[in-house]
């Protein structure tokens, strides 16, 4: 199918968007990297008035460490993300995941800020930011917010973005000494979205876990902070492994669909959480 018709606007800055946002409300759709939307006009599954591009937006791309904290753009693409020495020294769950989105020519155009803004709830970024509790900021004409990843997923690719607001990068606390991460995803073929994921933050001290992060994703409506299966791997660690896999029952509410009925997603999340869980104590 052929997109339908729309204008197209570039801006040459952020003033420029807020004003075009203000103008077009609702029947306006921001484009950032373009691998969900371009695919989304195609299928008619969006129909904007008006295509705002705003890649040329240059202040919104980039990575950067200061005062404990990674700043990364809305419009960093994929690939720096996946590439960055300073992404796999401070943030290594991204640089973990990032190898599992898509394929090397989507993450080549793909950009941060176009995967937390679309939130698919199957998509591995999403998932990352809440394990490592993330900070998103919003810009609109009236000023910036900033918006903790558990509070910004609200629903089937709903978030907390408002009206005239621009997702203009994410903040994440740099990795803390004793801290490790592990990420793992179950698809079809490599490149596919997952049928059930988990990104994994936690302290672990020898057989000891600690502040434990189980991010799921592919389970739900949104990405899901799996907290009824974290505490009995905080209180006992490893040994408490099959009552933290039962407490799943409590945490997620995975669907059925034609990849996968609820109860497989269940089981493989439950499979997928042995492996994390043993990786981090691993230290793999």
């Amino acid at each position: 199918m052929k997109a339908p018709a729309f204008a197209y606007v570039k801006p040459a800055s952020l003033d420029e968007v807020f004003a075009l946002l203000d103008q077009y409300g609702d029947e306006a759709k921001i484009l950032a990297g373009g691998q969900s939307l371009i695919a989304a006009l195609n299928l008619r599954l969006a129909a904007p008035q008006v295509l705002i591009d705003i890649t040329g937006l240059r202040e919104l791309a980039g990575i950067s460490v200061s005062g404990g904290k990674v700043r990364i753009g809305a419009l960093t693409r994929h690939r720096e993300l996946e590439t960055s020495s300073e992404v796999r020294r401070h943030l290594p769950l991204i640089a973990q995941a990032l190898p599992h989105v898509a394929h090397l020519a989507i993450r080549n155009r793909g950009t941060f800020g176009g995967s937390i803004a679309y939130a698919d709830p199957a998509a591995e970024l999403p998932a990352c930011s809440l394990a490592l509790d993330a900070q998103f900021v919003l810009m609109s004409a009236s000023g910036a917010r900033h918006v903790p990843a558990r509070d910004f997923f609200k629903g089937l690719y709903e978030t907390e973005l408002r009206a005239g607001e621009l997702l203009v990068s994410a903040e994440f606390p740099v990795l803390q000494h004793g801290y490790r991460s592990a990420f793992r995803e179950l698809a079809r073929r490599h490149g596919d979205y997952a049928i059930v994921g988990l990104a994994a933050h936690a302290k672990v001290d020898g057989a000891a876990l600690a502040d434990v992060q189980l991010a799921f994703f592919g389970v739900g409506a949104t990405p899901v902070l799996a907290r009824n299966a974290a505490g009995p791997l905080e209180a006992k660690g490893l040994p408490a492994l099959n009552e933290a896999q039962q407490a799943l029952e409590a945490d997620l509410a995975p669907f059925d669909d034609i990849n996968a009925t609820a109860e497989l997603r269940m089981h493989l999340a439950r499979v997928l959480l042995g492996r994390v869980t043993a990786e981090l104590l691993a230290g793999a």
